[in-house]
């Protein structure tokens, strides 16, 4: 019978794929197991060669994603995926110790009280290999700032290593956000109740093969997501990420404008025009970026069409804002600011619901394809 499951995300790591199916049959050797690679369609072939091994190893199964990409989700797509009754999340790039797996499944199977089993760094015998300060500093601020979030004595937050009861993160999955790459923190996040977990120390190890996925944009990723667990149900995180954006535009705009007609005494209708021609230009590439990553546009006609059609619904966007403003304060005579902001929220609404749809939904991601 099917004991374990383990879940390894995937992007560009063709070269690790035999060797972690090779080091799982060693340190699983008894158990009935199965691995499951979430591939979010790597240009090198990855699900390729998982799918090779997969034709001589039925223990070898792929998810190859078309279309949709992030860590987070391709965690919840694998631990969905299967009957097992535990599963495991490992990273693919083989910077995991995936000897502790084992025990982790023994801890789970000799304590039925206990969710979820994590491999740690920072407990006793843990260690963060040969990172330098600046990496061991970055984590540990992040750490902290988890820790803030979970209310939980747990060392290691950020870890993508650990093992759960199927049972129980299929309850939790209608309540994960998804955003990000540490999975973890959103499943300790998303239950009502104090998850019971046990730490297992492990070193982590140094890259050989591929390249870090490590960015600006990931960082960036993990404070958005705990922007979400703790602000989300007020305001979503994308129509929060999207409102930001906007308010820099807006600091964009008006320097365009005042260096162009105060500075360089052009006519203020030619400044006007070129300003939002600017600033709309500088919001969709970092909407793009940032707050559509996960459906981020590619490629120079895809992101032609896509500017074009943001610029389209901005400008009808702009249009009801003003329209609003302007009825609100024939009204309520008097009252201009309060009608100026209603009118900047209308206009917000507007812009975030139909670009969503149109620039980077169904439509913009015809234009990508």
């Amino acid at each position: 019978m099917l004991e374990l499951a383990v879940v390894v995300p995937v992007f560009n790591e063709v070269k690790n794929v035999a060797t972690m199916v090779a080091r799982l049959d060693q340190v699983l050797a008894g158990r009935m197991w199965e691995v499951i690679f979430v591939d979010d369609d790597s240009p090198d072939g990855t699900a390729e060669v998982a799918r090779e091994l997969g034709q001589v190893d039925p223990r070898v199964r792929v998810i190859q994603r078309i279309g949709r990409r992030g860590l987070s989700t391709a965690c919840i797509e694998g631990m969905c995926a299967t009957a097992a009754p535990l599963v495991a999340v490992i990273d693919g790039d083989m910077q995991h110790d995936e000897s502790l797996l084992p025990a982790m499944a023994d801890a789970l199977a000799g304590d039925h009280t206990l969710d979820l089993v994590i491999g740690s760094r920072f407990v006793e015998g843990g260690g963060t290999g040969d990172w330098d300060r600046d990496r061991v500093a970055k984590s540990e601020f992040a750490t902290r700032l988890s820790r803030r979030v979970l209310n939980a004595d747990l060392s290691d937050p950020m870890s993508g290593f650990f093992m759960i009861r199927s049972d129980l993160l299929r309850t939790l999955v209608p309540k994960l956000s998804g955003i990000g790459f540490k999975i973890l923190l959103d499943i300790m996040t998303a239950s009502e109740r104090p998850l019971r977990f046990k730490e297992l120390p492990y070193v982590f190890r140094t890259r050989t093969e591929g390249e870090s996925k490590l960015d600006h944009v990931v960082a960036m990723e993990y404070l958005i997501a705990l922007y979400d667990r703790m602000f989300g149900k007020i305001v979503p995180v994308r129509f929060a990420m999207f409102s930001a954006i906007g308010a820099l535009g807006a600091g964009v705009h008006m320097t365009i404008l005042s260096a162009l007609y105060v500075g360089l005494g052009a006519s203020f209708i030619l400044g006007t025009i070129v300003a939002t021609v600017v600033a709309m230009t500088f919001n969709f590439f970092l909407n793009n970026a940032l707050t559509y990553r996960d459906r981020r546009l590619k490629g120079a006609r895809a992101l032609f069409d896509g500017w074009v059609s943001f610029c389209v619904v901005c400008s009808v966007g702009a249009a009801a804002n003003v329209g609003v403003a302007a009825f609100l304060h024939d009204v309520r005579a008097g009252y201009w600011a309060l009608s100026a902001i209603a009118g900047i929220v209308v206009g917000a609404v507007w812009n975030f619901a139909l670009s969503s749809r149109f620039t980077w939904g169904r439509y913009g991601r015809k234009a990508s394809a």
